[in-house]
């Protein structure tokens, strides 16, 4: 900030405390929630949609309503992820695990009121690095190469694969699983198109939006209704006060800062996005670590299902600050949503890059002051309405299981308006219950096809660009520092598994 005058600081502040940019921000924020919370539109859909509306308007309302879009979208996808088990958004499919779980012990107020908390936290904290450490971040962030985007990969799919489930073994084939799925569709490296059988749908791959919604929602419509819980009601939701989350959080102020960074620094890494970092901060909290007063078996998932879902949302929305940290001084998008910013920046006649914080400092401001106004808007709205959402619990479940049936149809088919994508969908879906019908767990499937294409080509594209030796992952310090985690993460979770087994 050194190199912004105070002058300009002010500057900048006055021209947010404006009431027509607070309502800009305002309708921003509402149009997040709602493109956030509907399964199949996302925050990137949102601002996609925005952008041309900020035609004529000045940069200091175009920010406002655009960021205001980006920060509650990312937020929003957490709401169905809790209630119906169906992620809004991709970055919140990690939520959808340990919120519905809650919501299921009738903790929804509860899992929310986390939700909103930890979005704000991770918002803000990502708004703290972007102030204070953009320049030095992105500096770190260009020295990743093939090699490293590869062993980031590698560490992002084993912090997920040994703690999802009960066994290590099954979390390993279930990844290996959703890397083999991801190999479907046009090779990235050679050009060649691969299992597709001849169908031209699949030459672009499994879509992504469509197996979130089949292994995590359709899957569980037909675990439930195999084990016939279309007779049975959802448990009476208990309503929480707003200041017992104030404990909660300070017991676990090493997992929102721990999430924070995980979220800020992914963000940070173009190409990567709030998936990625959702799913490595869920993994690297772990499971089975609860403390304090938790001493039956019920409340020890509680406080893991709690930590879990902090990790998810704290990083998830971390990604939003790190992600503008390339955009804002080196012209690279951290993620889609950002992409999408830079042609809105372009419109304003605003070129981001190396000079643009020194040349609009103003601006700058402007955008810090954005991200902070629409994470206090998520907090009174989110919190707002946490009491009256879980209402949609007590709907019976036998009439609740087929509206949540047409959301996911209607969310697949708004993707790409494609009813293949409805019936691929519905075939995945029978896949993972079989699936979890064995028990398998379905977090590391998704999140190895996420991971996969940027597994498979960064590999390939590592060793082309070392003459095919395959030393240089572990010998270039980054990516030797990540494999070796790896390894050390794969060694505990044997051990403790084997020590589990033998005093069982």
């Amino acid at each position: 900030m050194d190199l912004i005058p105070l002058s300009t600081v002010a500057a900048g502040l006055s021209s947010l405390m404006q009431p027509d940019i607070l309502l800009w921000c305002l309708v921003g924020v509402i149009v997040g929630f709602i493109f956030g919370a509907s399964p199949g539109l996302t925050a990137t859909t949102g601002v996609a949609i925005a952008t041309p509306l900020t035609f004529g308007v000045d940069f200091n309302a175009a920010m406002a309503l655009l960021l205001g879009i980006y920060a509650a979208g990312y937020y929003a996808g957490s709401i169905p992820a809790i209630l119906i088990n169906t992620p809004g958004s991709p970055g919140n499919a990690a939520t959808a695990l340990p919120g519905y779980r809650l919501a299921r012990k009738g903790l929804a107020d509860y899992a929310i009121g986390l939700s909103t908390i930890g979005s704000s936290l991770g918002g803000l904290l990502s708004l703290a690095v972007l102030l204070f450490l953009a320049p030095k971040l992105s500096t770190f962030a260009l020295k990743f190469t093939s090699v490293e985007y590869f062993s980031l990969g590698i560490f992002g799919l084993m912090c997920v694969a040994a703690v999802a489930g009960g066994s290590i073994i099954k979390g390993i084939i279930a990844a290996a699983f959703g890397m083999l799925i991801s190999t479907v569709g046009i090779d990235q490296v050679d050009g060649v198109t691969r299992f597709a059988f001849g169908m031209p749908e699949l030459q672009g791959g499994i879509p992504l939006i469509p197996a979130l919604i089949a292994f995590f929602a359709i899957a569980e419509i037909l675990s439930q209704i195999d084990r016939n819980a279309g007779d049975n009601s959802l448990p009476e939701q208990k309503g929480v006060a707003m200041k017992s989350l104030v404990p909660v959080f300070a017991r676990n102020w090493w997992v929102v800062i721990q999430s924070a960074v995980v979220g800020t620094f992914i963000g940070i890494l173009p190409g990567t996005g709030p998936t990625i970092a959702s799913w490595i901060a869920y993994g690297m909290t772990g499971a089975g670590r609860s403390k304090g007063a938790a001493t039956d078996g019920d409340a020890r998932e509680i406080e893991d299902d709690t930590r879990h879902l902090i990790a998810s949302e704290v990083s998830n929305n971390a990604v939003t600050g790190g992600a503008l940290v390339p955009l804002l001084t080196l012209g690279i998008p951290g993620d889609t949503v950002t992409a999408v910013l830079v042609g809105a920046l372009l419109i304003q006649g605003i070129d981001p890059g190396p000079f643009f914080i020194m040349q609009n400092g103003d601006l700058f401001v402007v955008i810090l002051g954005v991200l902070l106004i629409s994470a206090i808007l998520i907090t009174v709205l989110g919190l707002g309405a946490r009491r009256l959402l879980p209402k949609i619990l007590a709907i019976p479940y036998p009439v609740l299981t087929p509206i949540v049936a047409i959301l996911c149809v209607t969310g697949v088919y708004a993707v790409n308006n494609s009813s293949f994508d409805v019936i691929l969908a519905i075939a995945l879906g029978i896949l993972g219950f079989v699936l979890l019908s064995f028990r398998f767990p379905m977090p590391p499937i998704v999140i190895g096809l996420v991971l996969g294409p940027i597994i498979e080509t960064n590999f390939r594209n590592g060793l082309l660009a070392n003459h095919g030796d395959p030393m240089v992952f572990i010998t270039r310090p980054i990516s030797g520092v990540l494999l070796a985690i790896v390894a050390a993460l794969l060694v505990w979770q044997t051990v403790r598994h084997l020590r589990r087994t033998s005093s069982s």
